[in-house]
């Protein structure tokens, strides 16, 4: 059985492991696994017994494709680089010019190239209506990775042109940033000579700043109840810094909002071993620690529905998330 895969990020000499397993490129270690071991349980020969023609080109599928895949993305340094490499391809794909280069034949690709800025909302559903299909033919698994790897190569053009352009300022971008340029009302500006007091240095922005952008967007987003959009915001934060008290504790918000509490229980528990004393940690963890509670005596009290319980509690109102950099830390 041949598996010349020759689309998507395959065709820039990549092996797209996500695209294989059929998972997000943002997707978390705990979603990897599971997605592994369900295809490798449909993969497995026990379940192919009863069909003899499938056994041998199954265990192909599960040794040389499935199995590698999952060794790269499990292992925290392998998938680390590979992350890297993917960050830096981004990054090359991204701008106009090379956006039209870019061919791709799938129509949900074709339909992405569309999203504009709602490209993080629309790439998991598409993503989703290819994963569902995609073992179920043997003979389509390699056509399937390439639509998935499409989907993917094009999700990385958009996001990477997104996340350009949101950390260039709207006056000046990186390269003029570092020259000496004619005076504009601009933050973060150092006075120029008096000799020369018609100029002025424009300072790059720092990590925190970038931070604090990508969290007043979530803050917007979760006031509106989007809390898909933020986040995915508070994510791109995290790739700045993984350890930002204030970044995990705020999506640990996001999450509870979405009654999700072992993910919000991973971001907040994070944030208090941090930085326990920020504010904002010890607010999220008060209300994580709040619903946690209420779920538990739900499932004593009535074994069964504390799933529901938990559902039909809302969190606190939104609006403990506005004015964030107005306070200082304690």
């Amino acid at each position: 059985m041949s598996f010349a895969i020759k689309h998507g990020l395959f065709r820039l000499n990549i092996i797209d492991h996500h695209a294989v397993l059929g998972v997000s490129l943002d997707a978390e270690p705990k979603q990897i696994r599971l997605r592994y071991l369900k295809i490798a349980q449909k993969l497995h020969p026990d379940k192919c017994r009863s069909d003899t023609a499938t056994i041998k080109p199954a265990g192909q599928i599960l040794s040389k494709l499935v199995n590698p895949a999952y060794e790269q993305l499990s292992r925290k340094n392998t998938f680390a680089e590979h992350q890297l490499i993917l960050t830096q391809i981004g990054k090359r794909l991204a701008g106009v010019e090379n956006r039209e280069k870019i061919s791709v034949k799938s129509p949900l690709a074709q339909e992405l190239l569309t999203a504009g800025d709602s490209v993080e909302l629309i790439y998991p559903k598409l993503l989703k209506k290819l994963a569902d299909e995609q073992y179920k033919s043997l003979a389509q698994v390699v056509k399937e990775i390439e639509a998935i790897s499409e989907l993917n190569l094009v999700y990385l053009m958009l996001k990477s042109d997104r996340l350009i352009n949101r950390n260039n300022t709207p006056a000046v971008n990186k390269a003029i940033a570092k020259k000496t340029i004619v005076a504009q009302p601009q933050p973060k500006i150092t006075q120029a000579s008096p000799a020369s007091d018609t100029t002025a240095k424009v300072e790059e922005p720092t990590k925190e700043s970038r931070i604090a952008m990508f969290i007043n967007r979530a803050q917007q987003y979760i006031s509106k109840g989007e809390f898909d959009r933020a986040i995915q915001e508070l994510r791109d934060a995290l790739r700045i810094d993984p350890n930002h008290a204030t970044t995990h504790a705020v999506i640990g918000r996001a999450y509870l909002h979405q009654k999700q509490l072992k993910m919000a229980n991973i971001h907040i528990d994070k944030a208090w071993k941090v930085e326990p004393h920020n504010q904002i940690v010890m607010e999220s963890k008060k209300a994580y620690d709040k619903l946690a509670q209420i779920a538990n005596k739900s499932k004593t009290s009535n074994p069964g529905s504390g799933a529901n319980a938990d559902q039909n509690h809302k969190p606190a109102n939104s609006g403990f998330f506005n004015g964030f950099f107005g306070t200082k830390k304690k």
